[in-house]
């Protein structure tokens, strides 16, 4: 599935008409699909009470659609048309003709009572901008916001969905309207807007699900960001032969951990394991090796040089790459710490030659190292993976954290093209991007994962992938959506508040074994 712009959901639609597709025809499916949806959310329509609230242009029109099906299979179904000048069109007639209670905004008597409806209601359907939304909202529109608000404020509250996109969110940028009201669902048409996955946008969307609408699948292909699913990732995961042994399942080394890090290179090297890997070596400073043995007994260990303040010691790089030559993936960063002698053994395992012949997911500290040196990545000697968080991404790239957070998508993106490597911008609704242009959205935002030690699991992840054989787009694309997944599961338990990085290393293999299991 991809994510488009306003833009690119317009010629969507331009080029489906193209291909014979009419506009009615898509306005049929939208309205059906819709009021299927709605049908099984209240465990069958008839006898229930639905009010749409009925905007001015297409997306008032597939409300009509919608209503007027509704109506048909026994829906108690009122029109609150929040706009005078809507044209008396076929989809308004066709729920005339069926007697279907109609409120007209400027009515007075009728506005007023919209309250007392809303109150009664089982569903409210937000039909009324979609993606030609208008700022600021005014008239009839805000009084309609405002009258949900104190709706919703009752209990018990009417189920709100929004058809498409909720009002006052515009769907380009995620900003919002000051009366937007968050909906319960959002019923996105034919495929997702990426302003939905934007922030603030995204608290106010609800659940996302996508109605089909009849665009033909072919007329998608040149839209560059993708949004990852069961079905996408399913098929990237590594094969598991029964015949096979450690060594078939691929060998990372794990680099990082100082003394005040001791935890996130355990997370990362367990997190490797428990994605398939066959083999973790894992290389900390002396003094972190004696407390992350006692933590993961299954690892090699390689105690490494340190400094008086327990980091890593420049003079360990010779045998840190000489491990490396012996695995298949390198997970370098987690827990390493920023002094000057780490920043140079980063540089002096990545950066001179021999390059490495396995790929290095890059993470924390690690990134932290290259950002202060000048054109790194003309040096890096490694395929990568990038996994950085938007106050790295703000050092990589030498923007500012708001700058990164207004448009994420182009940020890594803008990050895969300059580096040439792959690029993992990790938060709410993660984003993948490779130097080819290949760029895919996680739909995952999940609170409970921000928390200390969540990101060294990823990486860790991001590695096994990697060691079992995965491309580096695949193996980032995979990690970032079963490390998701895991986190989910946890919040399935505990909520989300107060998960430990550690609480997801048991769910990683329960979730890849979801997805091949179907």
């Amino acid at each position: 599935m991809k994510v488009v712009t306003v833009g690119e959901m317009r010629r969507l639609e331009e080029r489906s008409v193209d291909a014979g597709v009419s506009l009615d025809s898509l306005m049929e499916a939208a309205g059906l699909g819709v009021a299927r949806r709605i049908g099984q959310l209240l465990d069958g329509p008839r006898g229930k009470r639905v009010l749409v609230l009925v905007g001015p242009g297409n997306n008032g029109g597939d409300g009509l659609v919608a209503a007027r099906y509704l109506s048909d299979w026994g829906a108690l179904v009122t029109l609150y048309m929040t706009a005078p000048q809507r044209g008396r069109d076929d989809k308004y007639e066709e729920c005339r003709s069926r007697r279907i209670r109609i409120l007209e905004a400027d009515d007075g008597g009728d506005h007023f009572s919209l309250g007392s409806y809303l109150s009664l209601t089982d569903v409210v359907l937000d039909a009324v901008f979609g993606i030609g939304q208008r700022f600021p909202l005014e008239g009839s529109f805000a009084d309609v916001c405002h009258a949900l608000d104190e709706t919703r404020r009752q209990q018990p509250s009417p189920m709100l969905i929004a058809l498409d996109v909720p009002t006052g969110v515009d769907a380009e940028t995620g900003a919002i309207d000051d009366a937007c009201q968050p909906v319960d669902i959002t019923l996105t048409l034919g495929v997702p807007k990426i302003g939905l996955f934007k922030f603030p946008a995204a608290e106010y969307t609800g659940q996302l699900e996508t109605i089909d609408i009849g665009i033909p699948v072919e007329l998608d292909s040149d839209i560059p960001l993708a949004l990852a699913d069961d079905a996408m990732v399913t098929g990237m995961l590594p094969p598991r032969s029964a015949g096979g042994h450690k060594g078939s399942f691929g060998h990372v080394v794990v680099v990082g951990g100082s003394r005040n890090y001791v935890g996130a290179p355990v997370l990362a090297a367990t997190g490797a394991y428990r994605s398939g890997a066959g083999l973790v070596t894992l290389a900390t400073p002396t003094s972190v090796y004696r407390m992350a043995a006692l933590h993961i007994a299954e690892a090699v260990h390689l105690p490494l040089d340190e400094t008086v303040d327990g980091q890593v010691a420049l003079a360990a790089a010779s045998s840190v790459r000489q491990a490396i030559a012996a695995a298949k993936a390198v997970v370098i960063g987690p827990g390493l710490g920023q002094s000057d002698e780490v920043q140079e053994f980063v540089k002096q395992v990545l950066l001179v030659e021999p390059a490495l012949e396995c790929p290095a997911v890059i993470d924390a500290d690690a990134l932290n190292a290259l950002a202060k040196t000048h054109i790194w990545w003309e040096r890096l000697q490694a395929p990568a993976i990038l996994t950085p968080h938007s106050g790295e991404m703000s050092r990589l790239l030498h923007r500012t954290v708001a700058e990164i957070q207004e448009d994420r998508v182009a940020a890594a993106r803008d990050a895969a093209a300059q580096t040439g490597q792959v690029v993992v911008l990790k938060g709410a609704y993660t984003v993948i991007a490779a130097p080819d242009g290949r760029t895919c959205l996680s739909p995952f935002a999940n609170p409970a994962l921000a928390s200390g030690g969540t990101g060294d699991v990823l990486a860790g992840v991001i590695g096994g992938l990697l060691a079992q054989g995965c491309e580096r787009y695949e193996a980032a694309v995979t990690g970032v959506y079963i490390h998701a997944m895991a986190g989910d599961s946890v919040v399935d338990d505990l909520g989300n508040a107060g998960l430990l990085a550690s609480d997801l290393l048991l769910e990683i293999p329960r979730a890849m074994q979801a997805l091949r299991a179907g």
